[in-house]
């Protein structure tokens, strides 16, 4: 099945995505993954569909924050057009879990090893030096910044970040958890029935998550919050949590994670 994302006026994006989208390699690299996670290691889904997820949450968090004015640090820094930033959001997303083909622990590390070769077969023809070798380093620091522990230094990486830790809904956390078994983990992962990303009223994004019950308030605290405070974007990032036909009952409502 194709990765399908809006590249709009994006034509680099739109040409690797049509080389993604024709590599095997790829494909098989993300079903490798998705066996060692669901099938060896009873933890939630880090497949093809994870990666869809993830590379389109990205891309719309990366344009609601060009869209308020934030520059992408690969604007500031190397004063690429932001049309580059989003094929990097997209490249690190669509290569953050592949090291877990290998293995679950260490993935980013392991991400790393598998993304160097394949990113510069993927944009080698796209793109000219020096900005190939920027688009790779700076996939390459998005895909180990996804760790919850790890600081990111540019926005891509926050982005990035972020965008893997919005995949959670209905039982979709990235905090693994054995089918089948009722502890917090299950409990607190059920209870997430959506996760809307849209533009805020006084940051430039706004992240809606709906509950079923309390429960859920777990998965914001052990996942998103955490990756969230680590991410380069939080300044810019409204969180708010309800639990559903309770519209008015807020459970989270802040605007900074310094607030």
């Amino acid at each position: 099945m194709p990765i399908n994302l809006p590249a709009r006026h994006n034509e680099h994006l739109q040409r690797l995505m049509e080389k993604v989208n024709a590599d095997a390699e790829l494909h098989q690299l993300w079903q490798c993954a998705n066996i060692n996670a669901v099938d060896r290691s009873g933890i939630s889904d880090h497949g093809e569909v994870h990666i869809r997820i993830v590379a389109n949450a990205a891309l719309k968090l990366l344009r609601l924050l060009i869209e308020a004015g934030i520059k992408p640090s690969v604007q500031v820094n190397y004063e690429l057009d932001p049309a580059f930033a989003e094929v990097i959001v997209v490249l690190a997303a669509l290569f953050h879990d592949v090291g877990i083909s290998i293995h679950r622990d260490n993935h980013e590390l392991y991400s790393l090893l598998i993304a160097h070769s394949k990113l510069r077969e993927l944009v080698g023809e796209l793109f000219q030096e020096p900005q190939r070798t920027i688009i790779i380093s700076e996939a390459m620091h998005a895909i180990i910044a996804h760790r919850a522990d790890q600081r990111c230094l540019t926005i891509e990486a926050g982005v990035v970040k972020v965008a893997d830790a919005l995949d959670m809904t209905q039982g979709r956390s990235r905090i693994p958890f054995e089918a089948g078994q009722a502890n917090i983990h299950s409990v607190s992962a059920m209870a997430i029935e959506n996760v809307s990303i849209e533009k805020g009223e006084k940051t430039p994004i706004r992240i809606e998550v709906t509950m079923s019950n309390s429960a859920g308030i777990f998965q914001l605290d052990e996942l998103l919050k955490r990756k969230l405070a680590s991410s380069s974007i939080a300044p810019y990032v409204q969180l708010r949590a309800h639990i559903a036909g309770e519209t008015e009952k807020r459970i989270l409502d802040f605007y900074t994670l310094g607030e």
